[in-house]
């Protein structure tokens, strides 16, 4: 089936000449780096391509040069013969309003993921949407250049929490060896994205560390971002999306909340897991989604409150979920 899909894919963006590249709400490295990559691929074969998300780059991926080409807003379909879509659960998952009548094709490795495109490849296995793209090259009739490689390897990298997540297969080491052969330089790679940290994002960070606390389990870690802290530094919900990794690394912890108030009275709950406990699972329960071991939900209600009561949802949530292991 697998290999059908991709190139029936194929097979369609052949008979295209205009395209757009659409990822997720609140992009992230992989989706990022995965758009940037296809756009050159599909560049290669003479098409025409924009790229264009919602919501704005996070950081530190809106410093870069090559993101520069990524337009934040809506697709222009005017001309357009078709729209790739990159792990979007559905459309609305993208923000995009103007291309119901467009032709679609539905990349994803979500396991969440329900059918709605022209052309559907759900591939829960893939430890990121990249390592996906970099399957298309062949059926496409191309070989990886230097920065297409540089790309697709910053994708997994990102997905994969350089290679520390459950995600980090042996298929995507793989992939990541032939991106090197290909060009993509490691070292570099992993110097951009993980060290370029600015003074004002190091100190938040110090804030909202000492914000710290543990249930009485010691199997959850919770952390706080409240509106003025963002205002204090200068910084911008997209900032802190990483700000959860110390935490993750404590001895026992099983998952991190991460409450960041978005405006008075309504939270966005970022949760980070390891081992068999599942963020993607809790997030559902709260109307949100996401990965194993990064997911997401927004809720509405008194700090206190939610911070008491989530918790407590999240350790039974947990408890079931070991005992039917």
């Amino acid at each position: 089936m697998s290999q059908k899909i991709k190139l029936e894919i194929a097979r369609k963006i052949s008979a295209c000449q205009s395209l757009a590249i659409t990822s997720h709400l609140r992009p992230d490295g992989d989706s990022i780096y995965t758009s940037l990559a296809l756009a050159e691929m599909l560049e290669l074969l003479g098409k025409k391509v924009q790229v264009v998300n919602h919501d704005p780059l996070p950081f530190p991926f809106y410093e870069f040069p090559e993101t520069a080409r990524i337009r934040q807003g809506q697709i222009d379909p005017e001309g357009v013969d078709l729209v790739i879509l990159l792990e979007c659960v559905d459309v609305a998952r993208s923000g995009q309003t103007r291309i119901d009548h467009l032709p679609k094709v539905n990349i994803d490795h979500h396991y969440s993921n329900s059918p709605y495109a022209d052309l559907n490849w759900i591939d829960p296995e893939a430890s990121a949407v990249g390592e996906m793209v970099y399957e298309l090259l062949e059926p496409l009739g191309l070989q990886p250049t230097p920065r297409i490689a540089e790309f697709l390897y910053a994708a997994i990298f990102s997905d994969t929490g350089s290679f520390q997540f459950s995600n980090t297969s042996a298929r995507a080491l793989y992939t990541c060896y032939r991106l090197v052969e290909a060009g993509a330089n490691p070292n570099a790679i992993a110097e951009k994205i993980l060290n370029n940290n600015t003074p004002s994002k190091v100190k938040l960070l110090g804030r909202v560390l000492s914000s710290l606390s543990l249930n009485p389990a010691g199997n959850l870690a919770l952390l706080v971002m409240f509106r003025k802290d963002l205002e204090e530094f200068g910084l911008k919900d997209v900032d802190v999306e990483d700000i959860t990794t110390i935490a993750r690394s404590i001895k026992g912890v099983e998952m991190v909340i991460f409450f960041k108030e978005m405006e008075p009275g309504v939270f966005r709950v970022s949760l980070r897991s390891k081992g068999s406990a599942s963020s993607a699972l809790v997030a559902e329960n709260f109307g949100g989604g996401g990965h194993q071991h990064a997911a997401g939900f927004t809720v509405q209600g008194e700090f206190d409150r939610l911070y008491r009561e989530i918790p407590l949802v999240v350790e039974d949530i947990l408890k079931k979920n070991r005992t039917k292991s």
